[in-house]
């Protein structure tokens, strides 16, 4: 008989063994290939659901609070419903959320639910973690495609489904995708009637995308309804301000106050209970009309240490008060207190400066003051502010205003010092190249305690909290005086990587607005005065050597003034429609030069100022125009209202005719060139296109006559057209070359004669000293984009010279083919201007004159498109771009744009042929064509620097009117380096560019 000890070892043993079958079994299966039983599906969907969903669940509402705690919220406009990171731009993609690892474990543990877990019944929601995570990692896009395939995929669960399509149309709306979303969305209503759970998160997606629209009224019942759905506090609290705010701009001031009192007195957080009081005083003060009263209830919130941080918000809603009054002067005091008083709320100081520079702007109409708040703007608000678009635009033209006020302020001065004797000139630049400091570098100076009054205030502070401590990040003055002072050297940098390289439009936030707006312009800590010390010439050297000591010096000072003036006065007239000022500007330019330029624009200018306004003053004007300058386009305008309509329609067809000549002369049809030309001349003498077509002639005629008939036609171009700029500067180079080897000519039967090995050339290009660049510096002008349709290409062969001496071409000893000015028609072909080549025979310089045709060596293009590198570092300039660099470069290009791809440019590119060679001769420009999309690029180059380009491009500019055979709103011209040049695939990219050179150049 088993006695009771051995009873239970026996019954130990037996409970082993099972457990041991237990776990062996168990191992076994998990072991083995998974199969579709019930067993291994029971299995899976137990460590799905504890293993991965959970713990991924878990990670990220951990994730959204810690996001929904650090967001920054702008309380001026409606809240977003959610705290989501921000819409897709190239920020997003370049600067993804810091705390990655917890997102990057969700799709590390979706992943394996779905690779690993194919028989559970989690798959669904993995696929919606994964879609979650990358939402929030700022990859819209691959989101969006997760969402996309979940909602197609499990249609038979409603709840997947929605929160699928409610995913999916955030993606979309993140994505700037309203259209796309707003369909989703209608999907999502109709839906919610067939599901009981989880419809809070749906209904305030609706709501967003109402909000966005700005369709207030629709926006609110629905998101009242997913306040009353919803479970999570956060939510309710933050959607309740909201409405809130939908109600006031809806003027429903009563519900607007009550759900603001409602978020008051509640545990939201201390920001949110902040800002609900704040409207609540305002609101109570709109209801009451009691101003006087909102004005105490604000300045007594001022009292209360716990709003320290947000005296900017109370100062500014006081000067609002004082706006609405009128009481302009209150409201700037109150305005710039909320400045100075702003420590880390950008928004709330970017709308105080935005509105300094409002009242500027409009009130006073201190334009100079304005740009000066409109820059503190752009370089405090972010770039997803709103409107920031439109307030840099009309920063950027106020730079406009402020650009010719300083060459006009200039030029005055250097006049002033002209009239001086050269003791006391010298003694006056002493004095204007003094440098100017302010004292603010210690805690004594006024401004710099007021500018940053947070630190003296906790200092101030009583209790053992608030004693000073010898370790920096213990004392709270310190680390908020270092707080702010490296906010105002470095502006707000995010922290990662090379935080030192950012943009002008950061490292400036705070600094140079105040120092120009509220320290006259100058410094307001040592370092930076030191710097403007060490920057600023102090010899006076930039003065004395721009003194208009001589006549024609004084005339050319008073030129750039009276042509700043007119360009300030016509800027006020059409860009700000400010008439009165531009009336008193363009009689300031009647009164101080009475005789100057721009007399006849001016008398019409005023003619139209005073149309409205002053009618005696406006005939008076219209008189003198038609007395004065009977010839003008402003006579004719005033004559014939329609003028200028019929001008543009007669240089339209001028240009039309020119293309059609052209083809003649590509042709080689050179008596009907002539005819043509004679006929066009005939019927339109007056024509702004004639100079270029009896060019076109003369060549004609030098391929068909002598070179007296040649000579003759070149010496009638000069004579009749003398103050051409584009086709006169090359006909006298050509007419010189002709003198000098006249001898030759005379040989000739017919001047301009095709090609032959026999002949002795005639070249364009001046025997000036070439720029020689070494090899591994030489730019490389292949094409960017190759057309769609390439064929093989004519490429004029010919040698290069880095010799300074020209030698005098003998006919028997040439062997080089001639260069041609031949019109070019291929994408990507480079023209060169060209250079003398090297003979065996050289005794003296010749000047050569202009090409004759040649046969073309034929070679097929076939370098592929180079890749497109995105610029790794921000470049230092005033608006942010991660695509263009700003960046010193050894090439640089003028480019034409040209936003019609199906207009022919050979005609176009000939002309500016004619603009190089009589222009920069010796220059070695070339000019190609690259096309993309819907535009075509001409680019010339190379220039090895930006000023060599900018002179260029001040030289062409002028005559493109002449040279392009195109309409005149399709194209625009600027300066590219290679660099940037190179990343040009598109015509987005294009336009990108664009907007980057007008906003850094």
């Amino acid at each position: 008989m088993l006695t009771q000890t051995t009873y239970l070892k026996n019954l130990r043993r037996s409970d082993l063994k099972l457990l041991l079958f237990f776990l062996g079994s168990s191992f076994l299966v998990a072991c083995s290939t998974p199969k579709d039983t019930a067993t291994s599906r029971a299995m899976q969907n137990l460590t799905a659901r504890y293993n991965y969903i959970y713990n991924a669940n878990v990670i990220l509402n951990n994730y959204e609070e810690e996001s929904y705690n650090s967001y920054i919220d702008n309380y001026s406009d409606v809240l977003p419903v959610y705290t989501d990171p921000e819409k897709f731009s190239s920020e997003t993609v370049l600067h993804p959320p810091a705390n990655d690892r917890a997102l990057d474990a969700i799709v590390k543990k979706s992943r394996a639910i779905i690779a690993d877990k194919a028989f559970s019944n989690y798959i669904d929601d993995a696929y919606l973690l994964l879609g979650k995570a990358y939402y929030l990692k700022t990859n819209y896009f691959i989101a969006e495609e997760y969402f996309d395939y979940t909602a197609k995929t499990y249609t038979k669960d409603m709840n997947v489904l929605v929160t699928a399509q409610n995913w999916k149309a955030r993606s979309l709306m993140q994505l700037n995708n309203m259209d796309d979303a707003a369909i989703i969305l209608d999907t999502v209503y109709d839906n919610l009637a067939l599901i009981k759970k989880k419809r809070s998160e749906p209904m305030a997606t609706i709501a967003q995308s109402y909000i966005y629209q700005n369709r207030y009224n629709d926006a609110i019942p629905i998101l009242e309804n997913a306040v009353k759905e919803s479970q999570l506090h956060r939510n309710r609290i933050r959607w309740t301000y909201i409405l809130a705010q939908l109600y006031e701009r809806q003027k429903k001031y009563q519900r607007a106050l009550a759900l603001y009192t409602k978020v008051q007195k509640s545990n939201a957080g201390f920001e949110l209970y902040f800002n609900a009081n704040l409207n609540r005083i305002k609101i109570t003060g709109i209801l009451n009309g009691e101003h006087l009263n909102r004005k105490k209830q604000l300045l007594a919130l001022l009292k209360d240490d716990k709003n320290l941080d947000y005296h900017d918000q109370i100062y500014y809603q006081i000067a609002e008060d004082y706006a609405e009054e009128d009481n302009i002067p209150e409201a700037e005091k109150y305005y710039k207190l909320s400045i100075r008083n702003s420590t880390k709320n950008n928004y709330q100081k970017g709308l105080s400066y935005l509105r300094m520079a409002d009242l500027n702007f409009n009130k006073h109409k201190d334009f100079l003051k304005a740009k000066s708040y409109y820059d503190s703007t752009v370089n405090t608000l972010p770039k997803n502010y709103p409107g920031y678009a439109q307030i840099l635009k009309k920063s950027q033209n106020l730079e406009y205003i402020t650009d010719r006020y300083a060459v006009i302020a200039f030029q005055d001065t250097l006049q002033m010092l002209a009239k001086l004797p050269e003791a006391g000139r010298l003694a006056k630049i002493k004095k204007l190249t003094a440098i100017k400091v302010t004292p603010v570098a210690t805690n004594s100076g006024a401004f710099r305690n007021d500018l940053f009054p947070d630190a003296q205030r906790r200092n101030s502070l009583g209790g053992a909290a608030q004693t000073a401590s010898s370790f920096y990040f213990s004392n709270a003055a310190a680390l908020s005086r270092g707080l702010s002072d490296f906010q105002t050297k470095w502006g707000n940098r995010k922290l990662e990587d090379n935080w030192r390289q950012s943009i002008k439009s950061s490292s400036q936030t705070t600094s140079e607005s105040i120092a120009k707006v509220e320290n006259d312009g100058y410094p307001t800590d040592k370092i930076g005065a030191e710097k403007l010390i060490a920057d600023k010439d102090t010899t006076g050297k930039h003065y004395l050597a721009a003194i208009p000591l001589t006549p024609d010096a004084l005339a050319a000072s008073n030129g750039k003034i009276i042509d700043a003036y007119y360009e300030i006065a016509s800027f006020y007239q059409q860009e700000l429609d400010d008439q009165p000022e531009a009336i008193r500007i363009y009689q300031l330019i009647l009164s101080r030069f009475p005789d100057n330029n721009h007399m006849g624009s001016i008398y019409y200018s005023l003619y139209l100022a005073s149309k409205k306004s002053d009618p005696a003053s406006a005939a008076k004007y219209k008189a003198l125009v038609l007395e004065k300058f009977p010839a003008s386009i402003y006579a004719k305008t005033l004559l014939d209202p329609d003028y200028s309509m019929k001008q543009s329609d007669l240089e339209a067809a001028g240009i039309k005719k020119y293309n059609q000549v052209f083809e003649l002369y590509e042709g080689k049809a050179f008596p009907a060139v002539i005819t043509e030309v004679n006929s066009t001349i005939r019927q339109s003498p007056a024509a702004l296109i004639n100079p270029q077509l009896s060019y076109l002639r003369a060549i004609a005629i030098g391929r068909t006559q002598s070179i007296d008939s040649l000579t003759a036609a070149f010496k009638s171009i000069t004579s009749t057209y003398p103050d051409d700029k584009l086709i006169v500067p090359l006909v006298k180079d050509h007419l010189a070359y002709i003198a000098t080897h006249q001898d030759e000519f005379r040989k000739r039967r017919v001047a301009l004669p095709d090609f032959d090995p026999a002949e002795p050339r005639f070249f364009t290009s001046a025997p000036v000293a070439e720029k020689i660049v070494p090899v591994a510096a030489q730019p490389d002008l292949q094409p960017i984009v190759q057309p769609a349709k390439e064929k093989p290409v004519a490429v004029v062969q010919q040698p290069v010279t880095k010799t300074v001496i020209r030698p005098v071409v003998q006919p028997a000893a040439t062997q080089e083919a001639i260069v041609k000015e031949t019109p070019v028609n291929s994408v990507n072909k480079p023209v060169t201007d060209p250079v003398t080549p090297v003979v065996t025979t050289a005794v003296a310089e010749t000047k050569p004159v202009i090409e004759t045709p040649v046969p073309a060596v034929t070679m097929p293009v076939t370098s592929p498109p180079a890749p497109v590198k995105l610029a790794e570092s921000p470049a230092p300039a005033p608006v942010k771009d991660k695509i263009f660099s700003t960046d010193i470069s050894k090439v640089y290009y003028f480019v034409v744009d040209v936003a019609d791809a199906s207009l022919t440019l050979s005609s176009s590119r000939f002309g500016i042929g004619q603009f190089n060679r009589g222009n920069f001769p010796g220059a070695g420009l070339k000019h190609q064509l690259t096309e993309f999309d819907n535009d075509q690029l001409i680019y010339v180059g190379n220039f090895l620097s930006f000023a060599e380009a900018k002179s260029y491009a001040d030289g062409i500019t002028p005559q493109l009117k002449q040279i392009m055979k195109v309409p005149a709103g399709i194209y625009s011209s600027f300066i590219i380096s290679k660099e940037n040049f190179e990343k040009l695939r598109n015509k987005e990219l294009v336009t990108k560019y664009l907007d980057f050179y007008k906003n850094n150049y």
